[in-house]
This record gives C-alpha cells, structure tokens and sequence, in this order.
C-alpha cells in the first residue's frame, strides 16, 4: 500500500496541515519540523502524486501550438482539433493559443518560436521544419524550461520532449508494400510526389517506400520524388506533366498533400491503369476512393495527436512521465470498403 500525507503526519508527529505546508512550500513551518516531515517522507518511500496535487491547485497550463497556414485540407483538421481542445480549456485547465505561420517557410516558424516567452507559456507544440534553425530555436525554449512537442513532422536527434505523431518510416514502407502487391503482376514506373524534403515525415516517408520497393519490388522502379510544396495546382501539374510523358508510370505514391490536384490530374487519365496510395483521410481523398481514383489511403488521427501532445506537455510540466503506450499514434490504412 502507498504512503499517504496521514501516515506521514503520523510518522513525523506533527499535523496534517503541516505536512501540507511542507509539501507545497507554504511558510509558517520551523526549519526543524520541516525537516522532520522531509525524513518520514525518505523513510516512508512516499512519492507525490504532482497531478492531484495540481488539481486540487487548479493549476493552468499555458500552451501554444504553431501550425502551418494555407489550405492544406489536413492541417486545417488539425488546426480543427486544436480549437476543439481549446473549448474544452476549462475541463483540461489549459490555456492554448493557436499560431499559424507561412507553410515551408523555416525563418517564419523561427521567429514564431522566438517570441515565445517561457515565463508565460510552459509548452509549445509544433509542425517542425528539420531545419537548424528551428532545431536551435527549439533547442533554446527547451534550455529555458519550456516542454516541447513536435506534431506530425519530427526533429529527429534534437531535444525536443516528445513527438506525436505515426511512425513515418513504417508509413512509407506500408504504402510501399501496397503498391508493391497492387502491381505484382506487372512491372512500371512509381511517381513519388512529396511536399517537401525538409519535412522529416515526408522524408522518412520517402525512406521507407524506396526500402521495400528496392528489396522486394524490383521490377517497379521510383521516378522522383517530385516536391510540390503540398500546392494542389503544383501537384497536378506535376502528375499531369509526368504522365503525359512517360507512359511507363504504373502507379502514383502522393506521400504529402495537396491530393485535390492529384485527383484533377487522374480525372484526365481515367482510362489509363494506374494505382494510386495517398496520405490523410479529407473530404478529397474520401471522395477519391469512392470513385475508384485512389486505392488507398494512409491515416493519422489528428485528434489523437493533439490529446497526445497535450498530456505530454502537462505531464512535462509537472515533472513526471507520460504513458508511452497512450501516446502511441497508429497508422490507420483505408480502402473503398472500410471507410468509417
């Protein structure tokens, strides 16, 4: 059985309201009694529970989220479930403000970042660009005590204190396997079309995709990834120059956004033979694979991820470890027959 604040009064022989004072470093209590209580507290084992003890506090945790900008059906939903969390600041005792920044533009998510003020703020969660400046700005807000949490794209080997999100190298490999089962029966070209390489998501993507074709899908090879900046114009016509010029294309792996332009380059292409994975579950991809355009789509729950980056930060803040497995973000794969 765990000690409790009773059995330490008890074994300190002082009262409960003392025990209570020494524990949250109220004043009123003699050098000597607070010693006291910090040696029953050693012999008994007892360790506090941060979180209740917040709660009986009403602590606030004040957080920011900094999200790309622009029409990206995927983020928007994202930016969508932050609002979500935000309405319900009162339940979770957060305090969230919402930045948006210019999409792929480093300088202007570092000076995001540079205006944070860990006096006000204790995390930040944000769509990282894998750039070193952004890696130092982190780096900096991490220094000042400020938890951070990097939300569907990472900064793999910085400081930061936790990423939500799917494990990207797994999704590239899953979409991989797919087209790889999709054209066994005959051999081509996989147009890879990306937003932008200095996406770590995008780039482990890419990574995991080129593993499996290369090792156990020999006979389609890889044309790109061509970068698009997830613009829906600059994808289709991307997609549209490369399959009006070679007709070797089998197959399109769109491992970023932009998919409303993919959709409109295929429509010219109907009766051509292509199989086609994308990314993100939106009311453009749905409608894509009930009309036979797309094959398959690869999911993460941005609802989930942001629950997640939440509980990560207060857990932070309070100087305790998150529940790995409840922070754990899966790949969902849909298909015209298991759309939710």
């Amino acid at each position: 059985m765990r000690p409790t604040v009773h059995d330490i009064a008890s074994e300190a022989g002082v009262s409960l309201a003392t025990v209570d004072r020494v524990l949250n470093g109220r004043p009123g209590v003699r050098r000597q009694t607070i010693a006291k209580v910090e040696e029953a507290i050693k012999r008994l084992g007892y360790v506090r529970d941060v979180a209740a003890a917040n709660l009986a506090k009403r602590r606030i945790y004040p957080l920011a989220f900094i999200v790309p900008g622009g029409p990206n059906s995927f983020m928007r939903n994202l930016e969508a479930e932050i609002r979500a969390a935000e309405a319900r600041s009162l339940i979770d005792r957060t305090s969230i403000r919402i930045e948006r920044v210019t999409p792929f533009d480093p300088s202007a998510l570092e000076q995001t970042l540079s205006t944070v003020d860990p006096e006000t703020v204790c995390g930040v969660a944000l769509v990282a660009t894998d750039t070193p400046g952004v890696r130092a700005a982190v780096e900096r807000l991490i220094a000042a005590g400020v938890g951070v949490v990097t939300l569907v794209s990472d900064l793999p080997g910085s400081q930061r204190t936790h990423f939500s999100g799917i494990d990207n190298i797994a999704a590239g490999r899953t979409a991989g396997r797919l087209i790889g089962r999709f054209c066994s029966d005959h051999g081509g070209k996989v147009l890879v079309v990306a937003g932008s390489m200095t996406l770590s998501d995008h780039m482990h993507r890419a990574q995991g995709f080129a593993e499996v074709l290369e090792s156990e899908f020999g006979h389609l090879k890889i044309v790109g990834p061509k970068e698009t900046n997830d613009d829906a114009a600059r994808v289709e016509q991307e997609v549209e120059h490369a399959l009006a010029g070679d007709k070797d294309i089998v197959a399109i792996y769109n491992l970023g956004a932009g998919n409303r332009g993919l959709i409109e380059a295929l429509g010219k292409h109907r009766g051509r033979r292509l199989s086609v994975v994308g990314h993100e579950l939106t009311a453009h991809s749905r409608q894509a694979l009930g009309d036979g355009l797309f094959d398959a789509i690869i999911n993460q729950d941005c609802g989930h991820e942001v629950r997640s980056a939440i509980r990560v930060l207060k857990a932070r803040a309070d100087g305790v470890d998150p529940l790995t497995a409840q922070e754990r973000i899966r790949i969902d794969v849909f298909l015209k027959d298991n759309l939710p």
